[in-house]
């Protein structure tokens, strides 16, 4: 059983790769700032000729989420494109393409914070104030970070009660705010279909948000991209199902998993692949952070 390749930065592949797809929340930034060393390595990556497309479980907008990095020194002189779940749910409600989400009504009942609601806003829902005059469900995640699923359990309860069918718009589980891992839509979500909802998810690992993020990337050849992220369920799974390599930041939401992984510090190896094993997802490579 082979060691998972371990790199002290992006420096060491990075002529090997064209393109990257990188994660958001637990790479580049803890939902605060920055990590350290982020912003210097987005611009040597594009110094050497890279191109970035930025790709989030944000249930957000892009625009939302441009915004946001702005506001924290992550400027679009540091990538080219961004791709979020946010901006793959408002699509699927617009178009209405499959036959699942042809059939969802036009009354919706939202379970999420109101900066949310870009998601569906300006296409011809009508919001319900309760889940038993709605058609469908939105879950966009919690309202306020450390929430758990048992503050949503009773409208958990009255959307499956009501029959509606839910879209998960934030497919992770948890992130990491500053030092703090909190639930995400991906939680609610999982709870949802345990108690027999019916659900479905837009975002990583599905397979149309990385065809979309392959659309703005422009590079024919998939052995060129590299992804990089910090969960083995979205991130590392969406990478291996869309046939590209990818990086697995330790220091993100399986630090504690890996021994408590300092910033920058490498881990056990062989704690490394139990983990990766156990999961079903394997890293092409494993990087304290998204350093140079």
């Amino acid at each position: 059983m082979a060691d998972i390749r371990q790199i002290s930065g992006i420096a060491e592949v990075i002529d090997r790769y064209d393109g990257f797809i990188l994660d958001l929340w637990g790479v580049l930034h803890d939902g605060e700032q920055p990590y350290p060393g982020v912003p210097d390595c987005l611009d040597r990556m594009r110094a050497a000729g890279k191109t970035l497309c930025l790709l989030s479980n944000a249930p957000r907008r892009t625009t939302g989420v441009i915004e946001r990095l702005d506001g924290m020194g992550l400027g679009r002189e540091r990538y080219h494109h961004v791709m979020t779940s946010g901006e793959a749910t408002y699509e699927a409600l617009r178009d209405r393409k499959d036959p699942w989400h042809a059939a969802l009504g036009r009354r919706l009942y939202h379970i999420g914070p109101e900066r949310d609601t870009d998601v569906y806003a300006g296409l011809g829902y009508q919001v319900a104030a309760t889940p038993s005059e709605a058609d469908f469900v939105v879950n966009t995640g919690i309202v306020t970070f450390g929430e758990t699923v048992a503050d949503y359990q009773p409208q958990l309860d009255a959307c499956l009660a009501a029959g509606l069918p839910m879209i998960c718009a934030n497919p992770d589980l948890v992130v990491m705010v500053g030092p703090m891992l909190v639930i995400c839509a991906g939680t609610l979500a999982a709870r949802y279909e345990a108690m027999g909802g019916d659900v479905r998810q837009h975002g990583k690992p599905h397979a149309p948000v990385y065809e979309r993020c392959f659309e703005l990337l422009g590079i024919a050849d998939k052995s060129r991209i590299l992804a990089v992220g910090d969960s083995l369920r979205t991130d590392v799974a969406g990478a291996n199902a869309a046939g590209i390599d990818v990086a697995l930041v330790t220091a993100g939401i399986h630090q504690e998993e890996l021994g408590g992984a300092a910033w920058g510090a490498a881990v056990d190896p062989v704690n490394l692949r139990a983990l990766a094993d156990a999961s079903g997802h394997m890293p092409t490579y494993a990087v304290p952070s998204l350093r140079w």
